[in-house]
């Protein structure tokens, strides 16, 4: 890929009642990080057809009520930059399992009220998202 095009990354975060679905993974230095379903999007996929179609790859459950959360400018993954839409859903059916082993543990369900602490960039800022109802963040933010 080339490093001077901006990349577009769809973010899922999948609510089941109260509990959101996070992945267990380990970051460069080994310690235990928790991500949200994340991908990039295909040439001429919609949004949402990006999102189900990653959630069936990565954990293999169906999602539905599919809505916009926020987007973000982000060069935290330099020299990449990304554009990323955060997308909010619901988990329709499936008991998620990892179909992509390289990157995520395991998937888990976590109670909204008692959220790890251990978040990747990514989870952090969607979970921020969620806090603020903000709708745009800009690099830097």
């Amino acid at each position: 890929m080339d490093e001077q095009n901006t990349k577009i990354s769809v973010g899922i975060l999948i609510f089941k009642g109260d509990d959101i679905l996070f992945g267990r993974a380990k970051n460069k230095e080994g310690k235990t990080r928790y991500i949200l379903p994340v991908g990039h999007l295909e040439y001429m996929e919609s949004f949402s057809g990006c999102a189900n179609r990653e959630i069936a790859e990565e954990c293999g459950i169906e999602i539905e009520d599919i809505k916009f959360h926020f987007v973000s400018d982000t060069d935290n993954y330099k020299p990449k930059h990304y554009v990323h839409i955060g997308l909010i859903a619901k988990w329709k059916s499936g008991i998620p399992e990892v179909l992509e082993p390289n990157g995520v543990e395991a998937w888990e369900w976590i109670s909204r009220n008692d959220l790890p602490t251990e978040l990747s960039v990514g989870a952090a800022l969607t979970l921020r998202a969620l806090k603020e109802s903000k709708e745009m963040y800009d690099i830097g933010d």
